[in-house]
């Protein structure tokens, strides 16, 4: 049976794993799209507590303002080379926690950490940040983060 190239396309973008890995998950598991992409996210897990040692020095510093213009947050996002600052993946992540901070109003990292994600509440923030981790290649932490409010 001739593998789908939509599909491994999917599987790779979904996970970040390399296309050879991909293909190699894709013929052990039959075509089966659904075994196969928990195999490479487990993969992907994995090597992200792997990388939660690695120096994070360089990232972004991003602005979310609530359209009421009454609440706003700021997030610093960490990661170690200043080449996947500029990765959209990373920027994006960078806003959505932004917006993740401005809407939920987490105290600390360890509770933003465990949140549902406000985009998608099936995984959580920490889910989040591990699947950029995987497809990056490179350690990406929470670094600061606050929250304002008009009157509170």
């Amino acid at each position: 049976m001739a593998l789908n190239i939509k599909l491994i396309s999917r599987l790779r973008e979904e996970t970040g794993a390399p296309v050879i890995r991909v293909k190699k998950v894709l013929e052990e598991f039959n075509q089966d799209e659904k075994k196969a992409l928990e195999v490479l996210k487990k993969e992907g897990f994995e090597k992200a507590v792997k990388r939660a040692d690695r120096k994070t020095s360089q990232g972004v510093v991003v602005a979310y303002i609530h359209h009421t213009n009454k609440v706003a947050s700021l997030v610093e996002l960490l990661c170690e080379t200043d080449f996947v600052a500029r990765n959209k993946l990373f920027t994006k992540l960078a806003n959505d926690l932004a917006m993740q901070v401005a809407s939920m109003n987490a105290k600390n990292e360890k509770e933003l950490l465990a949140q549902e994600f406000i985009k998608d509440p099936k995984q959580k923030v920490a889910d989040l940040i591990k699947s950029i981790i995987a497809k990056t290649g490179e350690n990406v932490r929470i670094g600061r983060f606050c929250r304002i409010e008009i009157g509170k």
